[in-house]
């Protein structure tokens, strides 16, 4: 076992430290790139067989592993693990751990492939699909009780948790807007939506996690058991270990909700609004919100899916040509509720400043709700408009910052939003706990800014990818000269001392738990936080 050990070391030394194909010397690179890259394969199939797998190692078609959402990053890993238990998982990090620092092998965990930066991509590494383990592991039910819960695997689905859990008559608290995305993928990072004011993020609704280490180890982890790792993990970012089940918390669910829209021309109207409803434990059960620039017919749009109050005065507005802001708001309810739900809406409504021509409600179920991004999603896809590049920027603004944030971008920067929506909305982290890995700004209250920009692949106009990431680029350097004390949701650094900025006095934390539970820098490369074989501090 040890002479083999040393063999596949000397081999993969060779192999991932020495043969970056784009800065090699040797003049036949391709005969040598292919005869390494047989190699590669070779040694890694004597992996498989000496790790006696359940699952499958494989070598070709690998492609679909180097593509995420972004569509920007395209990092080839050498294999793709299909596991089929978590033994499959702690084999592999453990055999790879075992082979030293210098060996340059890293692993990482893809669920969905909804990254935007390559985060999930392992160039010259082995890649674990967690979809496929997840569709190889059950749903466990915990209904009875005052802590009702859901034992999932990390590569669950969130919208098949959705539909099982509602078998039981129950439902998780938190949600994404996307609904088709791991489990394990949202809690690396935290799971924000419009019912994160009331319940917190999705990183705040678990009770339990297993967790495999980057020594291989498996490990069980809860707010009082190995809880380090418990709360390292939440937000980590993938830096610290694979998430292999999770205990997610339930509620009764709804099924039925009422899903309402109104408009605002004035921001500092919208954001009272939105502060005050945030703050009330009686009220709307979700609070998001979107700017909209320059936005021709916008209510005609809204007829298709949503009901007017008020037709006639709702045809003498215009947003053409102007900044305007959309509150989305919605009521969850069941069945015993239908006759008291409007009276309740309208009493919610009384007490906002919106528009009143601009009231839109629309009735859907709560699946029909939760899901709605999808929607969206099969209309682009059948129009060819959803495997595109994805420049998305996520930014979390303190409350006393957001005018000033505000009137630097919306209408200067950005003169239009047709390359996608704008979403703003805020939260409070009092009700949270920030003993997690997430970064926020200081301040209690603060809102998610979110651009999610598509860009046209062929375009060379306003909607080019180029045109986008500089509109980009404009916004952080707003940011920056103007000291709003942002923080990046869904980060992505080119350099550690970005890294280290972003987390702030936290980094010497998230440093100590790299060192204690992926020592050698094997998990989630695509991240570009740490770099396997090379110093940390």
């Amino acid at each position: 076992m040890l002479k083999h050990n040393t063999l596949i070391f000397k081999i993969l030394t060779a192999l991932i430290l020495g043969c970056d194909f784009h800065r090699s010397r040797i003049s036949s690179t391709t005969n040598f790139a292919a005869s390494t890259t047989n190699l590669l394969h070779a040694t890694l199939t004597s992996l498989m067989t000496e790790l006696k797998l359940s699952g499958e190692l494989q070598f070709d078609n690998l492609h679909h592993a180097a593509k995420d959402f972004g569509n920007r990053y395209h990092l080839l890993p050498a294999a793709i693990l299909h596991p089929k238990s978590v033994s499959d998982i702690s084999s592999l990090i453990t055999y790879v751990f075992q082979m030293g620092p210098t060996s340059g092998l890293t692993v990482a965990a893809r669920g969905h492939g909804h990254s935007l930066e390559g985060q999930a991509q392992a160039h010259h590494g082995v890649v674990v699909n967690m979809e496929s383990f997840g569709q190889s592991q059950g749903m466990q039910f915990h209904i009875h009780g005052d802590k009702p819960f859901v034992d999932v695997s990390g590569g669950a689905l969130w919208i098949n948790i959705l539909h099982e859990s509602l078998k039981h008559g129950f439902a998780p608290k938190s949600w994404t807007d996307y609904l088709h995305l791991t489990v394990g993928g949202t809690l690396s990072n935290a799971g924000i939506s419009g019912q994160a004011f009331r319940h917190g993020p999705q990183i705040n609704n678990v009770y339990q996690l297993q967790v495999v280490t980057g020594t291989g180890q498996v490990v069980t982890c809860t707010e009082d058991m190995n809880s380090d790792l418990f709360y390292g993990v939440l937000g980590g970012l993938g830096q610290f270990g694979i998430i292999t089940r999770a205990h997610i918390s339930l509620e009764p669910a709804p099924k039925m909700v009422k899903w309402i829209r109104v408009l605002y021309s004035d921001f500092t109207t919208f954001t009272k609004d939105q502060e005050k409803l945030i703050s009330s434990d009686s009220s709307f059960d979700y609070v998001e919100g979107f700017v909209l620039i320059n936005r021709t017919g916008l209510l005609n749009n809204w007829r298709s899916s949503f009901k007017c109050k008020d037709p006639v005065q709702a045809s003498q507005f215009f947003s053409d040509g102007k900044t305007v802001f959309c509150l989305e708001i919605a009521k969850y309810f069941k069945q015993e509720d239908v006759e008291t739900i409007d009276q309740k809406i309208e009493m919610y409504l009384s007490k906002l400043n919106y528009n009143e021509s601009t009231l839109f409600v629309s009735e859907v179920s709560y699946v029909e709700f939760l899901d709605r991004v999808h929607v969206s999603e099969l209309k682009l896809q059948e129009k060819g408009l959803w495997d595109v590049p994805h420049p998305w920027l996520n930014l979390l603004v303190p409350k006393s910052k957001i005018h000033k944030f505000a009137s630097e971008v919306f209408g200067k920067i950005l003169t239009d939003t047709s390359n996608g929506p704008i979403l703003i909305y805020p939260v409070d982290k009092s009700r949270w706990n920030t003993k997690t890995s997430m970064v926020t700004p200081t301040e209690d209250i603060f809102y998610l800014v979110a651009f999610l920009s598509s860009a046209m692949p062929s375009s060379e106009g306003t909607d080019s990818l180029e045109y986008i990431l500089s509109q980009n680029k404009k916004i952080l350097e707003v940011c920056e000269t103007a000291k709003l004390e942002t923080k990046q949701y869904l980060p992505h650094y080119n350099t550690q001392e970005e890294w280290r900025t972003h987390f702030g006095s936290q980094w010497d934390v998230f440093v100590r738990r790299k060192l204690t539970y992926d020592p050698l820098a094997i998990l989630t490369p695509g991240q570009r936080i740490f770099q396997k074989a090379t110093t940390y501090l």
